[in-house]
Order: structure tokens, then sequence, then C-alpha cells
């Protein structure tokens, strides 16, 4: 091989090296500010869950404490009213008549029982005298405050809010002292009652403690249980009340909800329900690391009074998650789709 075939080839050799461009280095990825959570192992309550049946605390019959023909029925059957609503109204005419005749009396009884009180000052008549004046002064006064009574009777008026059961007059009747009118029952305050198996009701007498939960996905917390200090002897079970907070939670009687009650406690990881994010039928948390982000699908339990859910796979302690599953969902699109 000749000196100038080896400058050709040299030659080549140079230029091929020269053309290779050095590789580019790697594109380093920023993570945007993200709020976390770092997951630690928690107490948290297990419970076990039942149907129950709603029913009303306060129901009660509305009688007539007064004569009277019944001239006004506003609600019927079925209607809502709020507490000290009108439900029925009656005549009040010799209502009417005896209050005006009893504070007449009234006023003529204490126009004698102020004059007499100067003249006992002044010496001017005997204690006895006085003594009489006084107490008839007190019958007629008395007096005025029964016939107001008996006035204010003719107007009757609900005495909670609630929801009327059952009608038993019509306009037009005629009713005297002690005749039902009318039945209603209190939305406000609602129980449920529930079965409890024999074997499961000594945790449940243990911890006193439930959860109700409503189709609206609010849970709502109760301390406030009865139990019954014997089981039914045909069911072997245990018929528990539970009071639901007292206010209007939609909820009317002879519906079913469930209702869990607390069994016991352990330690377990739990995830806020706000940091859940879902991807059509995938349950999932952002997971931060060092230099990634990453959609890890979760395998949740049942959601807690306080709005947690414990994990049972996916995740593991001392990992960290994103706080806000909707900012780490616009960071992730960010870093997979080049933009970093």
């Amino acid at each position: 091989m000749n000196s100038k075939l080896l400058a050709m080839i040299g030659a080549v050799m140079l230029l091929s090296a020269c053309s290779k461009e050095a590789p580019a280095p790697a594109a380093v990825i920023t993570l945007p500010e993200l709020a976390s959570i770092r997951l630690q192992p928690q107490i948290s309550q297990q419970t076990a869950k039942y149907d129950g049946v709603i029913e009303a605390i306060n129901q009660a019959t509305v009688s007539a404490q007064t004569f009277g023909r019944i001239v006004e029925i506003p609600v019927d059957v079925g209607d809502y009213v709020a507490k000290g609503d009108l439900i029925i109204r009656l005549t009040d005419t010799e209502q009417k008549a005896r209050a005006a005749s009893a504070q007449a009396q009234f006023n003529e009884a204490q126009a004698q029982f102020t004059r007499m009180q100067e003249m006992l000052s002044k010496k001017l008549i005997a204690q006895a005298d006085f003594d009489k004046s006084q107490a008839a002064f007190k019958a007629a006064e008395a007096a005025l405050r029964e016939a107001e009574q008996n006035l204010a009777y003719t107007a009757i008026y609900a005495p909670y809010a609630g929801i009327v059961v059952s009608r038993a007059v019509n306009v037009g009747e005629t009713v005297a002292p002690g005749k039902p009118l009318m039945t209603g029952l209190s939305l406000e305050q609602l129980r449920a009652q529930v079965s409890i198996p024999q074997q499961h009701i000594g945790p449940v007498r243990k911890y006193k403690q439930a959860q109700i939960y409503l189709a609206n996905g609010e849970i709502l917390e109760s301390s406030s249980l009865r139990i019954p200090p014997s089981a039914d002897p045909q069911t072997q079970s245990f018929n528990v009340l539970v009071n639901l907070p007292e206010g209007d939670h939609d909820l009317f009687p002879g519906t079913f909800v469930k209702i869990a009650f607390v069994t016991g406690e352990r330690e377990q990881l739990l995830i806020p329900a706000s940091s859940i994010s879902k991807r059509g039928e995938v349950t999932g948390v952002y997971v931060i690391k060092e230099n990634a982000l990453e959609f890890r699908q979760v395998n949740l339990g049942s959601l807690t009074g306080n709005q947690h859910y414990p994990v049972l796979a996916g995740v593991s302690t001392g990992e960290k998650i994103a706080a806000d599953p909707i900012a780490a969902a616009n960071a992730y699109k960010k870093i997979h789709s080049g933009e970093h």
C-alpha cells in the first residue's frame, strides 16, 4: 500500500469522526411546587355496617283545649309545617266575650285594690277589709288569665316543624276539650332502629359510636345510642336505637339507611378523600418522587367519618402524594408533554 492510498484512508476516517455529533445531555425535569402529604400509619376505626330504618322521635297528636266550631284548616296530610304555623282555627266569639268580661272585672278589682292600699296606708280601714280587696283582685287577675288562655286556644299552632300524618276533623265540626285534631311528626329529630346480631353487640356496646351514611355522600356521626339490656328472644338480636344529630337531613320515617358501628381500632395508612383522583374507572393518587411525578392506582377501603380512605394496596409508608389532585394532574400533563 503506497503512501498516497494511506493518506486518502486517513482523510476519510478524519471526516467520518468529525461528522459524528456528541450525544445531547439528558433533559432535567423540574417538578413544580405541589402541596404534599407524607404517608404515615395512623390509628383508624374499624366498623361494621348494617341496615337501619328511620323513625321519628317526636310524633304527637294535637287536641282541642276549648269548645268551638272549626272554621279553618290551612294544612292537610302530607304537608310540611314550620314550628308555630297555624294548623287549625276555631270560632272565638264566646271566648272573646268572656275575655272582655274578665278584663272589665279585673280593671274594677284593680282600681278597688289601689284605693284600699291608699286607705290602709292612712289607717282609714281595717286590715281584714284590705285582705278581702286583695283576694278579689287576685281572683280577677286569675280569671282574666284563664279567659285570655281560652281565647288563645281557638288558634292552634304546630308545636314543632314536621309533616302532618293524619287529620281527625273537618271544617264545620264542633269540638270539645280533649278531642284529637291532628297528628304530626318532626323531621328534625330522627333516629334509626338497627337490628344487631348477638355475636356483634359486644363491640357496639363498648364503643357506642355510629356513622350514618346519607344518599348525598354525607356521613353523620352519632354517639347517642340506646342499647337494650337483653336480646329479642325470637331473633336473638338487639334492637339498637341511634339518635341522629338534630336538623333537616332530607330523611323520612320508614326509609332505609346504612349505619356503620365502630367495632375496633387498628393502625393503617389513611389518605384524605380530597387527594384522590379518578380516571374513568381507575382510582389513584399522584406520587411525588425526587425527579418524577407518577399517577399510581390504589385500592381503598370504605370512607371514614372524617373523610379519609384506608389504603389496602398501591402506596407504602413514607411515600409522598400530592394533596391537590387537580394541580398534580396539570403538572403531570406539562411534564409528559415536554414542557419543563
